[in-house]
């Protein structure tokens, strides 16, 4: 029997998406003119912060996006703003040091306007030990450790629009309800997909409170449960129908393989470099905000339309 002709996909709106892909690397996109540089007075005792969370948040931003050091970013910035004519002041690399440990970075997105289609998925990123490549010559090294990233993305838009960035001895499962609980409870959830790692009870009872739908695969030695609860009715229905038309099937019908759109996003993260440069935890959670936040915004500048060729 001959193989099926795979299907051959082609970008719509090649001509807006290449302008897109240029725009990326414009210098205007990160470094806006009109932003608030100097702190707003809090009116609390002590010394007034003399640089605002935007300015802390774009001079991080050019860090990461150039994979610069802190002394490099602060060069970048002051010859920015001499170029621009600014008369703003110039922060040293120490206080962008000590603001990195404590800035609540703002990821934008966009809404699509239709309930949320997310995509769930996690990750793990090294930031000490030997590179790869010493890795394989001489054998891993006790010195390698880990960090591990949960994301849960929308479909619709291509935005991360929850995180969660914990330690790697982390499961997978028990970090979907503070996902789901990053999402506004006003905004409606379609349906919620991952792989076999969330199939639980627990995910299963978290999505359903947010009136949505679960496409989970069950696990290869998964068996039906006592049906006492949603949640457990819920997981049976996959299970029964994973049973009747078979596990290959299933994932067509249920559109399971669109999760493949956050493995992609996980590898535009990676982009940035395989390493985190930061060794404070708190300074690694706001790294890897820094790096979600310009991916959305790549995201607000142009995607690809992809199309089936017939």
């Amino acid at each position: 029997m001959p193989k099926p002709t795979p299907t051959r996909y082609s970008t719509a709106n090649w001509s807006t998406y290449n302008a897109s892909l240029r725009q990326r690397g414009s210098l205007s996109v990160w470094f806006d003119p009109d932003m608030v540089w100097h702190a707003e007075k809090s009116g609390e005792r002590g010394r007034p912060e003399t640089f605002s969370e935007a300015a802390i948040q774009t001079c991080l931003t050019l860090r990461v996006l150039f994979g610069l050091l802190l002394r490099q970013t602060v060069g970048l910035v002051e010859s920015l703003i001499q170029l621009a004519g600014f008369d703003w002041p110039v922060l040293d690399f120490s206080t962008l040091c000590r603001r990195q440990a404590r800035i609540a970075v703002q990821i934008p997105y966009h809404a699509s306007g239709q309930p949320l289609k997310l995509l769930v998925d996690s990750t793990s990123i090294k930031f000490r030990g030997n590179g790869e490549w010493l890795t394989r010559k001489h054998g891993a090294s006790r010195r390698r450790q880990w960090r591990k990233l949960h994301i849960a993305l929308d479909a619709g838009t291509g935005d991360v629009r929850a995180v969660e960035f914990t330690s790697s001895h982390q499961g997978d499962s028990p970090l979907l309800p503070e996902l789901l609980s990053q999402i506004p409870p006003d905004e409606p959830i379609n349906t919620v997909t991952a792989d076999g790692a969330y199939d639980t009870r627990r995910c299963h009872e978290a999505i359903i409170e947010r009136g949505a739908n679960g496409i989970m695969p069950i696990r290869r030695n998964g068996r039906a449960c006592k049906a006492d609860c949603p949640a457990a009715i819920a997981r049976n229905e996959i299970f029964h129908a994973t049973r009747h038309l078979g596990r290959a099937l299933w994932k067509t019908w249920a559109r399971y393989h669109v999760r493949s759109r956050v493995e992609a996003r996980m590898n535009c993260l990676k982009r940035f470099g395989e390493r985190i440069m930061s060794r404070d935890p708190d300074r690694q959670t706001a790294e890897i905000h820094i790096r979600i936040a310009i991916m959305n915004t790549f995201s607000a500048l142009g995607t690809a339309e992809i199309e089936a060729v017939t």
